[in-house]
């Protein structure tokens, strides 16, 4: 039987509407006056510290795109992958703080890499200011076919019968989603052996052919598996439903609490950045990501749009910075 590649729905989307901010050439018409007042540049450059086709990398090419209509000037998507994505980031901790260098970055670079990584060249604080989230993707509790478990309850009770314990994969240690399978350990009490890879591709290689049972993914990559049937969801890893997958129950609902772990990605400035700089940059997230267009072609790939405030960015990075680095100090979890 064969399997869609990993993450064709993003490579398809890149081809769609998002292609059109891969190089920009053209002036833009009806700049507002609020970003004609907060930015000087005569060019914008978005730093995706990831390579192309991913999802942080979707979403700036989108909100690159939506630049370029609002702000009447070039805009360049910069891939800088490397050092699971440190590279890039440092790229624009050491930007000048002008508003012509902005960073899409996922989660996990600003929420788990300072505690797992403590010799990172950048603090987020200390280096960084939070402009908005632009999406959110719902993580995935999914099995290979072959195991006999329909629910959540079902795998819980499979597991506590299981010897040797049941493997579930990752993308790597300190992913995420690894954490988002520890979580789950921690709150339903079961023994699962972790079974890190070297990135998303080689674990859903494995658990669609079945050598790992179990796996925690990001929608927009699982959702052709599933689709075809070569894995079956059990659970959304948060309290309720998401809009992207609303046939998938919440682990909630399935009596499994405690846990909220999604895929989201911001927009952040350098510290320096003015104040009136970040505030007009907000306001283009919020008129790009609120537009029907967009958010219909982030739904298809399993995304929701979100524009949170600078302030409320701010605070979510914090709090999810002090869980994570909670978890990550009570498990012993430490970086390969």
């Amino acid at each position: 039987m064969r399997h869609p590649k990993p993450e064709t729905n993003l490579r398809r989307a890149l081809r769609g509407p998002a292609a059109a901010c891969l190089a920009f050439s053209c002036l833009w018409i009806g700049a507002t006056p609020a970003a004609q007042a907060a930015s000087a540049c005569s060019a914008l450059r978005i730093v995706v510290p990831f390579p192309a086709a991913g999802p942080a990398d979707l979403l700036a090419r989108t909100l690159a795109q939506g630049l370029h209509q609002r702000r009447g000037m070039t805009v360049v998507v910069d891939n800088k992958p490397g050092a699971n994505g440190n590279i890039g980031i440092d790229a624009v901790r050491r930007a000048a703080g002008d508003g012509c260098t902005l960073l899409v970055a996922p989660a996990g670079n600003l929420t788990i890499n300072p505690t797992l990584f403590p010799a990172l060249s950048y603090n987020v604080e200390r280096d960084f200011l939070p402009v908005s989230l632009l999406a959110s993707s719902p993580n995935v509790l999914a099995v290979h076919p072959s195991v006999r478990a329909s629910s959540v309850q079902e795998l819980v009770a499979l597991a506590r019968r299981a010897k040797p314990p049941l493997g579930y994969a990752s993308p790597g240690v300190g992913s995420g989603l690894h954490l988002a399978g520890e979580l789950f350990r921690q709150q339903t009490g079961i023994a699962l052996l972790h079974v890190p890879y070297k990135g998303t591709t080689q674990a859903l290689n494995d658990v669609v052919g079945g050598q790992v049972p179990i796996l925690f993914g990001t929608l927009p990559t699982l959702a052709p598996f599933i689709r075809s049937g070569a894995l079956r969801a059990l659970a959304v890893t948060q309290a309720t439903r998401s809009p992207a997958a609303s046939a998938i129950p919440s682990l909630a609902e399935q009596g499994v609490r405690g846990i909220e772990v999604s895929s989201w990605y911001a927009l952040l400035v350098p510290r320096a950045t003015p104040a009136p700089v970040v505030q007009a940059l907000y306001a283009d997230v919020r008129e790009v990501f609120g537009g029907k267009a967009v958010r219909e072609e982030l739904a298809r790939q399993g995304m929701e749009p979100v524009a949170s405030t600078p302030d409320a960015l701010a605070t979510r990075i914090r709090q999810e910075t002090a869980s994570w680095a909670e978890l990550i100090r009570a498990r012993g979890i430490k970086a390969e």
